[in-house]
């Protein structure tokens, strides 16, 4: 038996594939489009959660103090509040202030690790998102002259 398919038939099949295997979670972050285009934190924000955020002790963020100019921070941020389905990254002097906005199933563990480069010394922010309502916490970190290295 041979298969061989016509170059535009592989192509649809691979376009088919591709979307039947995207994780739900990447469509999430195709619809919320719009907060990732906004080029202020504030406006950014209200994109996303459409109310304010109250201050929470139970997100901890672990974050170096300092980075060097060109040099990726690595970001911890782990929330203890129960029914948490969501955690936004914002730094509010980059290009695009949503960094990262990502979501839990039922019982997953909300903790997540990333990398991010800052556009110079500046709060960075998590806000949580956990039944229906908002929640955040901050840490500065400063941007320091020089390259990575």
């Amino acid at each position: 038996m041979n298969l061989r398919l016509k170059p535009g038939r592989r192509t649809l099949l691979q376009l088919v594939s591709a979307l039947l295997l995207t994780p739900w979670q990447a469509w999430a972050a195709i619809w919320n489009k719009p907060a990732f285009e906004m080029d202020n934190a504030d406006v950014a924000g209200q994109e996303l959660q459409g109310n304010s955020a109250t201050h929470s002790r139970e997100i901890e963020i672990v974050a170096p103090k300092s980075v060097a100019h060109g040099e990726a921070a690595q970001i911890e941020i782990m929330s203890r509040i129960a029914g948490t389905e969501a955690i936004a990254i914002f730094a509010e002097k980059n290009p695009v202030p949503l960094v990262a906005n990502f979501t839990f199933s039922h019982g997953a563990q909300p903790y997540i690790v990333t990398r991010i480069k800052l556009a110079g010394s500046q709060k960075v922010e998590a806000v949580v998102k956990a039944g229906g309502q908002y929640y955040q916490a901050s840490r500065y970190i400063r941007v320091r002259k020089g390259t990575a290295g």
